[in-house]
């Protein structure tokens, strides 16, 4: 008995830090299953501890009291953590309204409350909504789309323009709706038909993630993926960006190929495309969910190889462009392409001509969250990315937004980059039109890749394949 009672102590020794970690780290994207009734079991447990350790005579002895001491810490810690969050999110939601306006249309926010989503989308805090698989689970379809519909009948009573609303629906292992919508096979899988059979099934892929996504209110999906397909077993450690089987081919002419179709398939049903995740990462052998990463390739081999995708769909579609969280060492060793003003402004602007819409990629993974997210959020505003996406963990929206709104405050924020990002979300999800197709099917006309008469005449050899 008395061994057991020393194993026992033992392991409250070494579980004390752990849980007064994951309690003053309550709101960490990496501790979402702990969310709710996980924290409250927590707290729970560690009010039990202690006072089990006090009816064993725990405060008896400097060690006991320490231990006592150390197990009142979690709750004291979460209860820190949960004021500081909340505190933010006050801050957040008692924007101005002429704050809201100016920012709000930047963010794309993924949720799991709809009341809670519902009042950021009706005070202008959001542009966008991001619908993945715990906001079907368990549902059906038609609740998810009168859900989407509520939204954008609260945009439209607030004046608002109405929200882009994107899904994952690439096919194969990406497909965060199916089931209830259609599984579709990976687009990979055509990678070795003949070039008019590609074309043809892609197209019928496109057409079939159009239809289903439409019917949901649903008007930008976060596909198809353009990275080059990487060499077999590249990445060992790659647990969550399985790149190796999302990517089409390693052909890029294959890959441009089977892209447009399926784009032109999407467009077809009223949904528009995002091409990802640009500048590459099929090249890259850290995963960007949890780790920064770096790209090395020259810029000349990356044009005549990897880009080339990119700049073929980009030509003949509407599409909008996904900028990653790699790092292009050759053109900006010091930050993740995301937020890097010489990758978006310096490549995709002014060389490329591409005047669409630019988004990041979740700014919840861990090359951005784990450093310093707010110099990454305001770069990425100067730099000329029109949305920020939120997605894995939508309460983190109220840190990012707090973010640009310090630095809106404190005037980091570049006003000129501002007004041409807002001149082109409107050319791009024109309000008019999404209202009048809203009272139908809630479709928006997304992306196009627009580029101005000078810009035309100056890349019309460089954009031509």
């Amino acid at each position: 008995m008395q061994f057991l009672r020393r194993i026992g102590l033992i392991l409250l020794w070494l579980a004390v830090p752990v849980v007064a970690f994951a309690a003053a780290n309550k709101n960490d994207p990496y501790l979402v299953p702990l969310r709710g009734a996980g924290n409250i079991a927590l707290v729970v447990a560690s009010i039990a501890i202690v006072i089990l350790l006090l009816r064993k005579g725990g405060w008896r002895t400097i060690t006991g009291k320490l231990l006592v001491t150390l197990w009142c810490l979690p709750p004291v810690l979460m209860s820190a953590a949960h004021l500081k969050f909340e505190l933010r999110k006050h801050d957040v939601l008692g924007a101005s309204v002429a704050e809201a306006r100016q920012l709000g249309p930047h963010f794309m926010v993924g949720f799991s409350s709809f009341p809670e989503v519902a009042r950021l989308a009706e005070q202008g805090l959001i542009g966008g909504v991001y619908v993945t698989r715990h906001n079907i689970r368990g549902r059906t379809v038609a609740a998810l789309r009168t859900e989407i519909a509520a939204l954008q009948d609260i945009r439209r009573a607030a004046g608002l323009p109405p929200l882009v609303v994107a899904a994952d629906q690439e096919g194969g292992i990406v497909g965060h709706l199916a089931p209830p919508l259609t599984k579709v096979p990976a687009l990979a899988t055509l990678a070795g038909l003949a070039p008019e059979d590609q074309q043809a099934k892609a197209q019928e892929f496109g057409r079939i993630h159009g239809r289903e996504l439409a019917d949901l209110g649903v008007n930008l999906n976060l596909a198809p993926v353009l990275d080059l397909k990487p060499p077999a077993r590249r990445n060992r450690l790659d647990f969550h960006t399985l790149i190796g089987q999302r990517a089409i081919a390693t052909d890029p002419a294959v890959v441009s190929t089977i892209a447009r179709a399926y784009v032109r398939g999407l467009e077809e049903s009223g949904v528009g495309a995002t091409l990802k995740h640009f500048p590459g990462i099929g090249r890259v052998r850290t995963d960007t969910h949890h780790f920064s990463a770096n790209l090395d390739a020259p810029v000349g081999e990356l044009e005549a190889t990897d880009w080339l995708p990119f700049r073929e769909v980009l030509s003949h579609s509407r599409s909008a462009l996904m900028v990653g969280h790699v790092t292009l060492t050759a053109v900006d060793p010091e930050r993740a392409a995301s937020h890097s003003k010489r990758v978006v402004d310096g490549i995709i602007r002014e060389k490329w001509g591409y005047q669409g819409v630019v988004m990041t990629d979740d700014l919840v993974m861990g090359a951005i969250y784990q450093n310093d997210v707010c110099k990454a959020v305001v770069e990425a505003i100067n730099a000329g990315v029109d949305l920020l996406l939120v997605a894995y963990d939508g309460a983190q929206f109220y840190r990012v937004f707090a973010c640009a709104l310090d630095g809106s405050r404190k005037g980091t924020l570049d006003s000129a980059a501002l007004r041409a990002s807002e001149a082109r979300l409107t050319r791009g999800f024109p309000i008019e039109q999404a209202r009048a197709a809203s009272g139908q099917i809630h479709l928006v006309e997304t992306s196009p890749s627009r580029i101005d008469d000078n810009q035309a005449r100056g890349e019309t050899r460089t954009r031509s394949r």
